[in-house]
């Protein structure tokens, strides 16, 4: 007898008809041992998911598609929506969060992690549980919000199931063990046979084969008087078989700079021409090395090669690796502690794998067919006696059009525009974070939606440093852009931000956020990002009549909603 199949167009989740199709295959299966063969009852597990870009999120679904095949029975929860009550009952549980900004943990799991981490969370001695953090080393609170959450179970008696597990950019392989390991402490049929995750229908172009696209148009944004360079850059898409909507990011491989990469050579003893991995030390370094940051990790393994005692007290102090990292790269430790490389793998096995870079698209494909564009801050300064760049801004800013550029897409699952094209829309987006909401506005103008748009935009100076200004005022004229609001905080004696000019039009603000409109934000996490969310508060509390916990509540209502959705780095 052949096993059943839960066809695709029944009413299902993804979650419940892998398990069906498990749960039926095992059952017809005993049913051909024997009339009296048992039927393993299925194990509940629930997966909950913290992320800001949907990368979490994304996992949760692959976890829960693999256990669902093999004899559990998951269920996966946005932390936001996660009913709290039931955590002293669950026995396994699986989480999975990223973390953003200054250690913080994503927007849909910060009630939820305030809440355990607080007084009120029970003793959980019968919970199971494991820990999946992402992060990127790049960043001193690497994995925080992960790592809390973890060391928060253990202290309320829960029992590691699977160690937590710290992934870094490239999260591919660590995912894999991590939940292969799953499996098998769990007691899953067939654990670790096949694939986590079925690879039917993936396109042909991806994050484990990126396009290789045409870079079709490259220029800055500023005037020749501005100490800002912004890269407006367009890229072909055509044929390769992707499609975006605004509020997605672009991901770009980069390489970095050629001149850096034989100084770094020099540095280490090494000619570049030695082989590794296939090819010259050079052309690694180039292509698939992150040579430039200067991680926590790298420092405290250097310190121990060379013998620095220098080193080795940075390294065990957070707050001093942080006064030292800044504005220093790599580079920067062959020199301050000459190593003696005995091969080149030694220095490979110092440095990370070059991550891509994900940027906000700042285009609308039904403006732009078979073209994304995306807008590029490019980073360059001089820190201690050297001038340092940033590694894919550089290699965007610098790059010709005759060499392919290297992309895939990253789908936002949550930074979306409102599917109700009535709904008003707030916009908040100073300098390169206007680039999803030129997006947001080319969609609503493409899709003549009747909804009001207001954008909040800041720069340095007007006359220099106001982005897409011809287009933002070509929108005004049609009516699209309803109202616009600059913050240029260096054209007065008293600086001005995006967060005063939200104060000063508070009234409306509130009026159009009772009326069910949309807050976005867009750019810098550490202090942009907070300032912002404080003027809302601020703005809902005063012109709301409001205590600050009810402005608070209201704001908490918004997230919950999906009427509240930031896009911060």
């Amino acid at each position: 007898m052949s096993s059943p199949f839960i066809p695709d167009s029944a009413p299902f989740s993804v979650e419940q008809r892998a398990w069906l199709n498990g749960f039926l295959a095992g059952m017809f299966s005993s049913q051909e041992v024997g009339q009296g063969a048992v039927v393993m009852e299925a194990k509940p597990v629930s997966i909950l998911w913290g992320s800001q870009t949907g990368n979490s999120e994304g996992l949760a679904r692959k976890i829960s598609k693999t256990l669902g095949s093999k004899g559990f029975l998951p269920t996966v929860y946005d932390m936001d929506d996660y009913d709290i009550t039931k955590l002293a009952d669950e026995s396994l549980l699986l989480l999975v969060t990223s973390t953003f900004g200054d250690g913080e943990p994503p927007d849909n799991a910060a009630a939820f992690y305030n809440w355990l981490l607080g007084g009120d969370a029970p003793k959980l001695d019968k919970l199971k549980y494991s820990v999946l953090a992402l992060g990127d080393s790049n960043y001193p609170d690497f994995c925080k919000c992960g790592i809390d959450l973890d060391l928060r179970f253990k202290a309320l008696g829960a029992t590691p199931l699977v160690e937590r597990v710290d992934c870094d950019a490239d999260y591919d392989d660590a995912f894999e063990a991590w939940l292969k390991a799953v499996e098998e402490a769990a007691g899953a049929a067939n654990a670790g046979s096949g694939e986590a995750v079925a690879s039917s229908g993936e396109p042909e172009y991806g994050k484990k084969n990126p396009f290789p696209a045409k870079l079709l148009n490259n220029y800055n944004l500023n005037g020749d008087e501005s100490s800002k360079e912004t890269r407006h850059v367009e890229i072909s898409i055509e044929d390769s078989g992707f499609s975006y909507e605004p509020g997605d990011a672009l991901a770009v491989l980069p390489v970095n700079d050629s001149q850096y990469v034989e100084n770094l050579l020099k540095a280490a003893g090494f000619t570049g021409n030695e082989e590794v991995e296939g090819t010259t030390l050079r052309k690694a370094l180039t292509e698939n090395y992150d040579v430039t940051n200067l991680t926590l990790k790298t420092l405290k393994t250097y310190a121990e090669l060379s013998g620095s005692q220098k080193l080795v007290e940075i390294a065990d102090d957070k707050d001093a690796f942080k006064a030292y990292a800044w504005g220093r790269q790599f580079i920067d430790l062959l020199t301050e502690a000459p190593l003696n490389f005995e091969k080149p793998e030694a220095l490979l096995a110092l440095l990370g794998k070059l991550a891509p870079r994900l940027y906000s698209i700042s285009s609308s494909p039904r403006a732009h067919q078979n073209e994304v564009h995306v807008t590029v801050g490019v980073v360059r300064y001089d820190a201690h006696g050297a001038s340092r760049k940033g590694v894919c801004s550089n290699f965007l800013a610098n790059h010709t059009g005759e060499e392919p550029v290297r992309i895939y897409f990253h789908h936002s699952k949550t930074f979306k525009l409102p599917q109700d094209s009535n709904a008003p829309v707030v916009m908040v987006g100073p300098g390169t974070g206007i680039a999803p909401f030129r997006a947001f506005l080319e969609e609503r103008a493409a899709t003549m939606a009747s909804g009001k748009n207001w954008l909040f935009f800041g720069d340095q100076h007007a006359a220099t440093d106001y982005l897409y200004q011809e287009q933002l005022s070509e929108y005004q004229a049609s009516g699209v852009l309803t109202k616009l609001d600059t913050a240029f905080s260096r054209d007065q004696e008293q600086k001005v931000y995006v967060q005063d000019r939200m104060r000063e039009k508070g009234a409306e603000l509130y009026e159009w956020l009772e009326t069910g409109g949309h807050f976005y934000v867009c750019g810098d996490a550490s202090r942009m990002a907070k300032d912002v969310d404080t003027a809302l508060h601020h703005v809902i509390a005063e012109h709301g009549k409001k205590t600050e916990e009810e402005a608070a509540a209201y704001v908490e209502a918004m997230k919950k909603s999906k009427r509240y959705l930031r896009d911060v780095y």
